[in-house]
């Protein structure tokens, strides 16, 4: 059967029939380029493959061995530790401290007596060696090397076998097979594939540093993330010491856990409180203030939410939302107005979470209607007080999951009321007053004394 050539974008990598000067997908010019074809038919496979043995589900197997790092918030990132012939993907935002953050993990597993070797594509040995000597991470027993040939970095590995190699970036990778220049679609997925596979054969923990786009999506094909074992997002806002280490994909461990780090000037330094550091000074009551009790992972972290209301002289009025969805916060005001009779037509509103981290999850509904309302009528909620429950679009409140987690964890520190929905499941609330509210409505009444 006569093979038809396939060409691919590398901007985005998108799949097209024949040549074409623009691709239609990203916009791009020039960045169409021809990919041979995969071999196909019998004639292709050459000889007769072997059986594979097959198991069945109820076969029990030893866990994976785990390495610490003796960073506690890497290794529940990781799951609890490193796991041998894995392959890790770490992505984030230039300047964000993604090599600072890995270089004193490998010098951390060096001290426990892993064998490590830092691969920069990026930066000069002498570079590393500068940032190791303020970090004071000279003396770790970690070997360094800059390449970006990936044929010379695969050699040098199967040399050395070392326990964890960890590789920074994945797009300045260059392997020679692959026509096209370092960055490219084609490179970074075969470079990617050639790495995953020595890691899966040699035995080695592999480690990659893959840039992100202006989207903050990990630059490259989408393939990179589904051949990997685990997939990290190191987040963080430029004007914050914070920085959060999330994982979206964990096949050795919960997904969505997170890492909380304090960026100093001797590196990244571990939070092992994140909710006593996300509150800030609550002495005082302050209008447009709330405390959210959420889950991220497998942990309970309180976080504070402010809003600021006020006149707006522009027909349109603002809406600016750090931290949080912005389409979300759109349906809370829309639900406060059409359910609540509360209208903020004619304002500007400003939302916020305090220490710069993102919050995604639903439960975070009724804390930002309690902001904002708060904000409005120049009301402050009790600062003793915790809040956390969904808003349907009826104006009912939802329960959410792990509620007994989130209290517990609001008593541990110091607070003495919640509002929650009602028929939340609570087995162990000890120490903390609950009120439940069934709607919006109720809410709004009880705290604000109006609805």
């Amino acid at each position: 059967m006569k093979q038809t050539a396939s060409f691919s974008c590398t901007s985005c990598g998108a799949a097209h029939r024949k040549w074409a000067g623009r691709c239609d997908a990203c916009g791009a010019w020039n960045s169409i380029v021809e990919e041979a074809p995969l071999s196909t038919g019998p004639k292709a496979l050459g000889a007769r493959g072997r059986s594979i043995a097959l198991t069945d589900l109820a076969t029990e197997e030893a866990p994976p061995a785990r390495a610490s790092s003796g960073i506690d918030e890497l290794d529940r990132v990781l799951g609890g530790g490193l796991v041998p012939a894995s392959a890790i993907l770490v992505g984030g935002d230039p300047g964000i401290g993604k090599s600072t953050l890995l270089l004193q993990a490998a010098a951390s597993f060096a001290r426990t007596g892993l064998k490590c070797l830092y691969v920069s594509g990026e930066e000069a040995a002498a570079q590393v060696r500068m940032r190791a000597l303020r970090l004071g991470l000279s003396d770790a027993p970690v070997s360094l090397g800059a390449e970006t040939n990936l044929r010379d970095i695969l050699t040098t590995l199967d040399a050395e076998r070392p326990a964890l190699a960890i590789i920074d970036s994945i797009q300045t990778m260059w392997l020679d097979s692959v026509e096209s220049a370092p960055g490219s679609v084609s490179q970074v997925r075969a470079a990617a594939h050639e790495l995953v596979t020595f890691a899966k054969r040699r035995g080695v923990a592999v480690v990659l540093v893959g840039h992100v786009t202006k989207d903050g999506q990990i630059a490259g094909p989408r393939v990179v993330e589904h051949m990997v074992d685990t997939v990290l997002y190191f987040e963080g806002e430029r004007g914050h010491q914070f920085r959060i280490l999330r994982a979206v994909k964990n096949r050795f461990g919960p997904a969505d856990e997170i890492g909380v780090f304090e960026m100093t000037g001797a590196g990244l330094s571990q939070v092992t409180n994140p909710s006593a550091l996300f509150l800030s000074n609550r002495d005082q009551p302050a209008p447009g203030s709330a405390v959210f009790a959420g889950i991220e992972g497998t942990r309970p972290v309180l976080t504070e939410i402010q809003a600021l209301v006020a006149p707006s002289p522009l027909g349109t009025p603002r809406r600016t939302v750090v931290g949080l969805d912005s389409g979300r916060l759109s349906t809370i005001l829309a639900v406060l107005e059409a359910r609540c009779g509360i209208p903020f037509t004619g304002l500007d509103v400003f939302l916020n979470v305090a220490g710069g981290l993102r919050v995604s999850e639903p439960a975070a509904d009724l804390a930002v209607a309690g902001a904002l309302i708060s904000a409005r009528e120049d009301v402050a909620i009790p600062p003793d007080m915790v809040l956390f429950g969904e808003i349907s679009l009826s104006g009912a409140l939802r329960p959410v999951g792990q509620t007994e987690n989130r209290l517990k964890e609001a008593s541990k520190l110091g607070f003495s009321t919640a509002t929650v929905p009602s028929h939340s499941k609570m087995d162990g609330a000890a120490g903390i007053e609950v009120r439940q509210s069934p709607d919006l409505t109720a809410f709004v009444g009880e705290m604000f004394g109006a609805g």
